[in-house]
């Protein structure tokens, strides 16, 4: 989902605009399962597999890492991963993706947000996944007095979640294009949806503390959208889980953590200043600094 807000909430301090997303890090029950799945459908290549690990991407650096681990469950009700959402450099490109995923019958469900489009679909696992491109020029998806608002260009409503016109989406490939090609190069993390146990808490800890800018909050709907530089939205946060979900146990399938990269050492200083002043643990890791949000979900900050 693509969140705008016409007037967005900005801390006395922002991220550093150039801050992105870089990769998500999910526990999994099956890797090999798993790296089939994200090869096969979804055109990842696989980086690397070393034991009970692998990282997997579009030839450049890791978008998705994986570690198998035993007797996992899918637990429902908790907090986590709602999806994370990968980024297509263009419609053609999205286009591919969808064509390859009705080729193969994988169930998926295409959706209109006016300014992007996009699909939805879970792995073997049940993780969700978002797969999207921006579509700006069509129209605006913004918070309004508490609830969504969807305009096309031509200043008419949209409920922002249609069904997307996938015959139209078709039209931006060519003749020769082919379903099976990896993922550009270009593709990468656009951004993360969270599960949260309360979303003003949450928006505390990545506005206050991380230094996102909050580009809409709705407590009619439960959820808010963050991001740096005026993205629409690099997270997601909602309590649609139900408030004060826990996090999930031990032996859950799902996410371990996500990154948030950061262009230079400096940035990420400057928030890690601010974590240390707010008194939050935090532990150094071979990715980078590893903090958890008030709903338990990892986060790792890195410069890139």
């Amino acid at each position: 989902m693509s969140i705008l807000q016409n007037a967005t909430a900005k801390t006395d301090f922002s991220i550093h605009p150039a801050t992105l997303i870089g990769h998500v890090s999910l526990t999994v029950a099956s890797l090999e399962n798993q790296i089939v799945f994200y090869q096969q459908v979804l055109g990842f290549k696989l980086h690397w597999r070393e034991g009970n690990k692998a990282g997997l991407g579009a030839g450049g650096a890791d978008l998705l890492l994986l570690s198998e681990e035993p007797n996992l469950k899918k637990y429902r009700g908790v907090t986590g991963l709602y999806h994370f959402a990968i980024w297509f450099p263009s419609r053609r490109e999205l286009a591919r993706a969808v064509a390859r995923l009705g080729e193969l019958r994988y169930r998926n469900y295409p959706t209109d947000h006016v300014m992007t489009k996009t699909t939805y679909l879970d792995d073997p696992e049940g993780n969700g996944i978002e797969l999207y491109c921006e579509s700006p020029e069509d129209g605006t998806f913004v918070i309004e007095n508490n609830d969504f608002v969807t305009r096309r260009a031509d200043g008419s409503l949209s409920s922002g979640r249609e069904s997307l016109d996938v015959q139209a989406l078709f039209s931006h490939l060519k003749k020769d294009d082919k379903l099976d090609e990896p993922l550009p190069p270009e593709t990468r993390l656009g951004h993360i949806h969270l599960h949260v146990r309360d979303v003003q808490e949450a928006v505390d800890f990545y506005h206050d503390i991380i230094g996102f800018d909050v580009m809409g909050n709705s407590s009619t709907f439960k959820a808010a959208f963050i991001s740096a530089g005026g993205y629409h939205h690099h997270l997601g946060l909602n309590a649609w889980q139900g408030e004060g979900a826990p996090p999930p146990p031990a032996d859950a399938v799902g996410l371990r953590h996500f990154t948030i990269d950061f262009p230079n050492q400096q940035a990420l200083d400057e928030v890690v200043k601010r974590i240390d002043d707010a008194g939050i643990p935090s532990n150094k890791t071979d990715n980078g600094l590893l903090v958890y949000d008030p709903s338990q979900n990892g986060v790792v900050l890195r410069t890139i």
